[in-house]
This record gives C-alpha cells, sequence and structure tokens, in this order.
C-alpha cells in the first residue's frame, strides 16, 4: 500500500472519528437536561398531581389539573385553526409554482416562520386582546395558530412537490376533475408527510410561553371558557420557577417532566411517520 492511499485512509478515519466526536458533543447536553428534568420530575407525579387543582401559599400538595386541561384545549383551537388553512395554502404553492402570487405568499410564509415568538404574541395582545378588553383562551389559540401555520404551509408543500406528476396526469386521464384529483389521489398518497408536518407544528406551540403570557395569561382555576383567561403547562411553570415557594418548584418540575413528555412523543410519533414516509416513496 502507497504513502497516499494510506494517508487518505488516514484521512478518512479521522474526518469519520471527528463527526462521531461533534454528534456525542451535540448528545450529551441533551442527555443531561432530559435526565436532569426526569429526576427532578418523575417522583413529584402521580393521580393526585394529574387530577387536582394547585393549592393556596402554604398548603402542600395540589395538582396541575388546570394547565392540563388548558393546554389540550389551547392547543386543540389553534390546530382547528392553522391545519385546513396551512394545508390549502400548501396545496396552492404545490401547484402554482411559478405564479407571482405563489412567490410572495411562499416569501411571506418563510418570513413568518422566523418571527420571534413574543413579537407574535405582543401582536395577537394589540390585535385581539385590547380591542376586546381581556385576556382569552382563543387569543392564545390564535397566536399559536399563526406560529403553526407556516410549518404546516411548508411542509404540506414540499410533501407533495415530491408526488410525482405521473399520479395527477393519470388521475385527469380518466376524467377527473380538478378538485376530486386533489381529494382522490394527491393528498391521500402525501398524508404521512402532511401529517408529520401537523406533529411538528403542535411539538412546536406545545411549550410556547411568550405569546400566551400576552394573550392566555393565566388561571388558577379549572376554567373551560375560551373567552376568558387559561391556565397552560408553560405559563405555570414559569409562573411557579420564578415563585419563592418550595411547593411552587416541585409542581413547576412535575409540570416539565409532563410537557416534556408530551413533546418526546410527538417527535417520536413524527419520526416514525416521516421513516414510513420515505420508505413509501
Amino acid at each position: 500500500m502507497s504513502v497516499h492511499v494510506k494517508y487518505r485512509i488516514g484521512k478518512s478515519i479521522g474526518f469519520q472519528a471527528l463527526v462521531v466526536l461533534l454528534s456525542v458533543a451535540c448528545v450529551i447536553p441533551l442527555i443531561f437536561i432530559l435526565v436532569y428534568i426526569i429526576q427532578s420530575g418523575i417522583t413529584k407525579i402521580n393521580w393526585h398531581f394529574l387530577t387536582n387543582l394547585p393549592k393556596p401559599v402554604g398548603e402542600s400538595g395540589g395538582g396541575i389539573a388546570n394547565a392540563l386541561v388548558g393546554s389540550i384545549i389551547i392547543i386543540a383551537m389553534a390546530s382547528v385553526m392553522a391545519i385546513p388553512f396551512g394545508i390549502l395554502c400548501g396545496i396552492y404553492l404545490s401547484e402554482n409554482k411559478t405564479s407571482k402570487l405563489a412567490y410572495w405568499s411562499r416569501l411571506c410564509v418563510d418570513i413568518l416562520q422566523g418571527i420571534p415568538s413574543i413579537v407574535i404574541g405582543i401582536v395577537a395582545y394589540f390585535w385581539f386582546v385590547k380591542p376586546f378588553g381581556g385576556f382569552s383562551a382563543i387569543s392564545g389559540s390564535i397566536a399559536l395558530a399563526i406560529m403553526m401555520l407556516p410549518i404546516v404551509v411548508r411542509s404540506t408543500e414540499e410533501t407533495l412537490l415530491l408526488l410525482p406528476d405521473s399520479l395527477k396526469e393519470a388521475a385527469f386521464a380518466l376524467g377527473m376533475p380538478f378538485h376530486r384529483v386533489i381529494l382522490k389521489v394527491v393528498l391521500p398518497c402525501g398524508i404521512s408527510g402532511i401529517i408529520s408536518g401537523v406533529m411538528l407544528s403542535v411539538a412546536r406551540i406545545t411549550g410556547e410561553t411568550a405569546p400566551l403570557l400576552f394573550t392566555a395569561f393565566g388561571n388558577p382555576y379549572l376554567s373551560t371558557n375560551i373567552t376568558k383567561p387559561m391556565q397552560t403547562l408553560p405559563l405555570l411553570i414559569f409562573n411557579y420557577a420564578t415563585s419563592p415557594y418550595n411547593d411552587w418548584h416541585d409542581l413547576a418540575w412535575g409540570a416539565s417532566c409532563i410537557l416534556l413528555i408530551w413533546v418526546l412523543l410527538l417527535n417520536i410519533f413524527t419520526k416514525l411517520i416521516t421513516r414510513k414516509w420515505t420508505v413509501q416513496l
């Protein structure tokens, strides 16, 4: 074996070792964070913790039932607002690749995706909270829906662009109208990729706190009225973690563990769907 070949092999091995080292360096902080949160919060989680309201200051115990219910309601409303509209926008962009409207729409979606969440919260405050005279769950849902929208739009567009044109051409050759081609051929073929984008958008907004500070505001009681302030897990964690009371710190750690498990499950589910989509292609 020549010196030049040995040099190239050694260079390749060194580069592979560097990649492995950097990958491990990226994973180590994540492992430490996961272990620390789970160790601090898993012991606080029980049935009482999940089904009871927080106790007043000075009383031990309490739970996060109001935050769990509020998070589910607000995320569900945001999903109802953002997902259908985002999928429709993604279909339009994928079917009109070169039009000026599609170009500017795509540019606006990309810019919206890069706007900080706290800025979206401020905008939602001046657009919805102040005109209607108070904080509410629906204003928080609108703020989160704005954050979900660009993720759903771009994932839908990119997924549909991967589909071969022969699918649509075959459907048109059979005499199907355009709307039936989209509903019966295009969307079913791209459903896995679209769902993965939807799940990513839900995971993205699950832990958002800044927009909800300006809109939903929080509520120490269990409330299902969407026109009134409502508690969520990120708001509860923020308020209790910054408090001077140890009991509230315990609630914050337990809620953090619940939120972490929730986001991890969403991301794992998204990865499984994405893997299935890749195999189908």
